[in-house]
């Protein structure tokens, strides 16, 4: 079996530039084969750091000036004069006061380290139940951006509360050092880890699968919610079962719009970004793009746009062809093809959108 290639590079923010249609420097033509398979090791039995302000696997720009730089080459955060040893602009992240999380919960193990902060296992004092707490360090957050990223992940993770596949915020805790975020524990690893084990899925499975990922795309937008960094590592299953629930998770780059509202910062991570996203004018249509590229992958295990650096993705998704002829290809239905093949049209206002992607009702479900 033909492995998914290791993660894209980690989330960071960049420089615009990026948005050309030629991003940095024409990348040259890919080779016609498979890329190498890089399976990374196998997942922790606990879950994976519920990651989400701009997690290490995806990148994003204020559209401002200057060159644009690949995502594996974080910038420098500019100095800032710090006012306090918490190195934060402002006293208050939640513009609250909340208990102390320490009061509550019991924090344990580390699960996950980000750019931002770790998350840990902790347990609910009063009822002995596992959580995991991701814990933002105040002192990492050194522009207002970066503390009004933070406040909107929160209020879009409560305006979304209570949708079986996304993950559920306990509460928000903030103390002098830290906002600490506890959220629902998934010890299932990612998506991604089950694609690598699996090589790809069956057609019945990967259906069920794009059902429950594209429903949580539906969801979104009807509540108004772009997600702009949805891939397999931000898809967690429950447990270690074949059946676990999957749940959606990193809303750090996540942003509320209206109707006809047009985006021109460049966020996303490469494999999955939209070509529109790239040229800097975009909507809730480059969710459905980002989907129909994890539905790809479900189907044969390779990402549909690669390269060997981040300049020959962005190429690669602005101009490259989809492969629908190399292996497993030949083997899957006609409908399956369609229906990724209508996900990923550049023009966004040809694709399909959410709801008329479920409204096809995914009609390769029942071919093995």
């Amino acid at each position: 079996a033909v492995h998914i290639v290791s993660k894209a590079p980690e989330p960071v923010k960049i420089a615009s530039g990026t948005a050309n249609a030629k991003p940095d420097e024409a990348a040259q033509p890919k080779p016609k084969a498979k890329p190498p398979a890089h399976p990374k090791p196998a997942a922790p039995a606990a879950a994976k750091e519920q990651e989400s302000k701009a997690s290490t696997d995806s990148f994003s720009s204020s559209g401002s000036g200057g060159e644009a730089k690949p995502p594996h080459h974080r910038p420098k955060v500019p100095p800032v004069k710090r006012v306090s040893s918490a190195g934060l602009l402002v006293g208050s992240v939640l513009k609250r006061k909340t208990e102390s999380v320490k009061e509550k919960y019991s924090l344990g193990r580390r699960l996950g380290q980000g750019q931002f902060g770790t998350t840990y296992l902790c347990v609910e004092r009063s009822s002995g139940k596992e959580y995991a707490c991701k814990s933002i360090l105040k002192r990492k957050l050194v522009t207002d951006d970066d503390v009004e990223d933070v406040r909107r992940e929160i209020q879009i993770m409560y305006h979304l509360a209570g949708h079986p596949n996304v993950i559920s915020i306990r509460g928000a805790y903030e103390d002098a050092v830290a906002v600490h975020l506890v959220m629902e524990l998934c010890a299932g690893g990612e998506l991604f880890d089950r694609i690598v084990q699996k090589g790809h899925y069956t057609e019945r499975k990967a259906a069920e699968l794009a059902r429950v990922i594209v429903g949580v795309v539906e969801v979104c937008h009807s509540m108004g919610v772009m997600h702009r960094d949805l891939k397999p590592e931000n898809f967690l299953f429950v447990d270690q079962t074949e059946e676990a629930a999957l749940k959606t998770i990193d809303f750090g780059l996540s942003v509320f719009f209206r109707p006809g509202q047009i985006f021109t910062d460049v966020v996303g991570s490469p494999y999955y970004v939209a070509p529109e996203v790239l040229k800097k004018k975009y909507g809730p249509e480059a969710d459905v793009w980002s989907a129909g590229v994890i539905i790809y992958i479900l189907l044969c295990g390779v990402p549909p746009f690669w390269a060997e650096n981040e300049q020959g993705i962005f190429e690669e998704v602005l101009h490259g062809k989809l492969d629908f002829e190399s292996d497993p290809w030949p083997s899957i239905s006609e409908g399956a093809k369609d229906l990724v093949r209508r996900m990923l049209l550049r023009d966004p206002k040809k694709r399909l959108t959410a709801h008329e992607v479920l409204r096809e009702s995914l009609n390769f479900s029942s071919h093995d």
